[in-house]
């Protein structure tokens, strides 16, 4: 092996073995192991400078762009201000040019003074400090060996790190978990303090050692702390928590925020003051020797450690953690706890966390208390949906402009400043909002955007289409703008208008577009002046884009078979159509719509508020969802009657409104990491991930309504939904929906809903 699956980011350099306190719930000195007997009790400079070296050698090897080191003991201070000098002069001049170097040290603090910490000033050495609580709380544990209060001297560290000379170096307090204190005193003793961070930590336990629990509640640990989280929301947050964030982040689709909860793979190791190379020091609680590699500074190199099984196991991710964990659906919230938590001298580690039942708990509870507040309204209310889209729509464009950064030339720039000037005025931010919500500006930004970030040249039609937007905009809004755009190939398209000929084919120069009367003027680079009148048909310069009008529901479509962005479905489009295949194409889809608002009114009536726009495809499958804004579908000619195209249409409805919910929110996450097997699937089929169970079963959900075979398995798809470990607050929010949807409950089931194909049949 030639090198490690995650390479190591984060380095705990032992610095002092020793300690001027002496807590009995200490890992270090009242667990399992313990070989910080026989360890050196400062770190000698030997062991710095090799470290140093080693830490450079492995971030030059990975590329790394950042480093953590952080200075722990024992007592780090122990190692007085001149040894933390060498330490960090070493380190500095190592990774200098190198990688980033972030250097951190934890204390309890007893020592902190201002000469320690003009020192960490200079080399920007962010501090973090060990706290319980209040005095009663800190007390329980955090002694001096004689028994005296620790809590004074570190009340006056805190204050010292709090005053501004030093305030940005704070990282924030420690808090170790005891379930005999008063969640709420602690907290609040914590809050008080103003840390730009809170982090709770359960204390070191596993099944041979589990953790102490005097009520007996086999979720103590998770009732301590959801009293902290009311306590925490009730006073607004002050603070983060990590803890909290992290189960909130995971929750919600996004990554785990520490060690101990969530799937990432660790990416630590630590050096101890001889230099022996060791994995996470909390090891050291599950038995002598357990966080021991066998390697050092002297002769191994960090590639060499990544390589060790045990350091290797702690980067597996799922394939990881036990099989009742794999199965457990907070898994990915969870992660399966802390390693050293699953310790048992049975299966090893191979076992759910000794606070399996707490985390499960507190998890859920969190998620019980912040569901309605975190929930993406956008899932539920089709209009958030539609708001949600056509802000990604304008962040697009916005990203698109900072990544061109300049590049797009004059004819860009000019366009942009247009852009601010249509949108300072009240109609013409509304014609731009329409522009700009057509569904090929999406494909266009898309396109153009990951041009632009390849390296590719984007130079012509992909610059030029902004200044057609504004064009088109300032004619939707009747401005009086002179717009400059370009022609090419004898052709100008103006995105949801049409496509003016200007000239014959291979030319291309310069035009103006300007509102004129019922309609605009393009002036022509040379002389000559087209007028186009808005609600005009097909002339000799003009091809509009033909609307159309469904049965049921007054909404007005597009057909467009001209926008050059159009081409982004698995099917080529179709050329422009004649009149007459126009009117033919929109009569099936006009039957279509009508027995869809006959059978599912609900449904019919919001699709047909999102569907914009359609786009006749050469082949395929009846209907296509491409790569566009939300609202556009293509549809293949001979879709098969009324009924084919009808339940074709609802199927490419809810593919696209699917898409357009997962580019706006979360619905899963970890998609891939399970196997599911849909309960419509034949048994020699493979099992699938998450995300095509998640999007077959919705589109069964809105199918099953209007042709009721379709909802066969549904109910079994739901309950697999509901328990899989990818599931977001999101997703879980959809799902109350579609269960809601087949329950009748929803608002868009079926009149014709209980009926079976056949007599939907005959009723046609």
């Amino acid at each position: 092996m030639t090198g490690p699956a995650v390479p190591f980011r984060e380095i705990v350099l032992k610095v002092h073995s020793r300690c001027d306190l002496a807590c009995d719930h200490c890992y270090v000195y009242e667990h399992a192991d313990q070989s910080w007997r026989t360890r050196p009790k400062a770190i000698s400079d030997h062991v710095v400078s090799r470290t140093a070296q080693r830490l450079a050698e492995h971030a030059r090897t990975h590329a790394l762009p950042s480093v953590t080191v952080i200075l722990h003991g024992g007592e780090p201070l122990l190692a007085g201000p001149a040894r933390l000098r060498r330490v960090c002069e070493e380190f500095t001049s190592a990774l200098a040019g190198v990688a980033e170097l972030d250097l951190r040290i934890h204390t309890n603090g007893l020592q902190l003074s201002p000469r320690y910490l003009d020192m960490f000033d200079e080399f920007d050495v962010k501090v973090g400090i060990s706290l319980d609580g209040d005095r009663a709380a800190n007390d329980r544990h955090r002694r001096y060996a004689d028994g005296r209060s620790s809590h004074p001297l570190v009340l006056k560290a805190v204050e010292l790190l709090r005053q501004d000379r030093y305030r940005h170096l704070d990282l924030g307090l420690l808090c170790t978990i005891d379930v005999a204190n008063d969640p709420v005193a602690v907290l609040d003793a914590l809050t008080g303090l103003e840390p730009p961070l809170i982090d709770f930590l359960l204390p070191h336990a596993t099944w041979d050692d589990p953790p102490p629990r005097p009520d007996g509640s086999p979720t103590a640990y998770a009732e301590w702390l959801l009293a902290i989280f009311d306590r925490w929301q009730e006073q607004g947050r002050p603070v983060p928590v990590r803890l909290f964030s992290s189960v909130l982040s995971t929750l919600s689709g996004g990554p785990s925020l520490t060690e101990s909860l969530g799937l990432a793979p660790t990416d630590l190791v630590v050096v101890e003051t001889d230099g022996q190379l060791e994995q996470v020091d909390s090891l050291k609680s599950a038995y002598e020797g357990a966080a021991a590699t066998g390697f050092d500074v002297f002769t191994h190199s960090f590639d060499e450690v990544a390589a060790h099984p045990g350091v290797r196991a702690r980067q597996l991710g799922l394939a990881g953690v036990s099989e009742t964990c794999r199965r457990c659906p907070v898994v990915r919230s969870c992660g399966g706890g802390l390693y050293t938590h699953r310790y048992s001298p049975a299966n090893g580690f191979d076992n759910p966390s000794v606070y399996c039942a707490d985390l499960a708990a507190l998890i859920r509870g969190i998620e019980d208390r912040t569901a309605a507040a975190t929930e993406s309204p956008a899932v539920r209310d089709p209009d958030e949906l539609l708001a949600a889209q056509h802000d990604l729509t304008r962040t697009l464009l916005a990203a698109l402009h900072d990544a061109l950064d300049g590049s797009g030339g004059e004819a860009w720039e000019s366009a942009w400043a247009l852009a601010a000037e249509v949108e300072s005025d009240p109609a013409g931010q509304t014609g731009l909002d329409l522009v700009l919500a057509h569904p090929y500006t999406r494909t266009w930004l898309l396109e153009t955007l990951e041009a632009v970030r390849a390296g590719r040249p984007v130079a012509g039609p992909p610059v030029e289409r902004l200044a057609a937007s504004v064009a088109a905009a300032a004619v939707h809004a009747g401005l009086d703008l002179a717009v400059p755009v370009v022609h090419r190939e004898g052709r100008l398209f103006l995105p949801t208008l049409g496509e003016v000929r200007v000239g014959g084919a291979g030319e291309t120069g310069a035009a103006v577009v300007r509102v004129e009367g019922e309609g605009f003027a393009v002036h022509v680079e040379g002389g000559a002046v087209l007028h186009v009148v808005r609600g005009a048909g097909e002339g000799a310069h003009w091809s509009p884009v033909r609307r159309f009008r469904e049965a049921g529901p007054v909404h007005v479509h597009e057909l467009d078979d001209l926008d050059p962005y159009r081409s982004c479905f698995g099917t080529p489009a179709a050329e422009r159509l004649s009149p007459q295949a126009a009117d033919a194409w929109s009569a099936s889809l006009a039957q279509a719509w009508e027995l869809l608002a006959e059978t599912v009114p609900e449904q019919a009536a919001e699709a047909a508020a999102v569907l914009t726009t359609f786009t006749p495809l050469t082949g395929g499958a009846p209907v296509q969802a491409g790569r566009h804004g939300y609202g556009a579908l293509g549809i293949a000619a001979g879709g098969g009657g009324a009924h084919a195209l009808a339940t074709a249409l609802l199927r490419g409805f809810r593919q696209t409104k699917l898409r357009a919910l997962a580019e706006v929110t979360d619905l899963y996450a970890s998609d891939g990491s399970w196997d599911h097997r849909m309960p419509w699937q034949a048994e020699w089929e493979e099992p699938v991930p998450f995300s095509r169970l998640l999007s077959e079963t919705y589109e069964r959900v809105g199918l099953g309504l209007f042709a009721p075979r379709f909802h066969a398995g549904v109910p079994q798809a739901l309950d697999l939904i509901e328990e899989a470990a990818e599931t977001t607050v999101d997703g879980k929010q959809l799902l109350a929906v579609m269960r809601k949807e087949i329950n009748g409950t929803h608002g868009t089931s079926g009149r014709n809903g209980c009926k079976t194909d056949a007599e939907s049949a005959a009723m046609r």
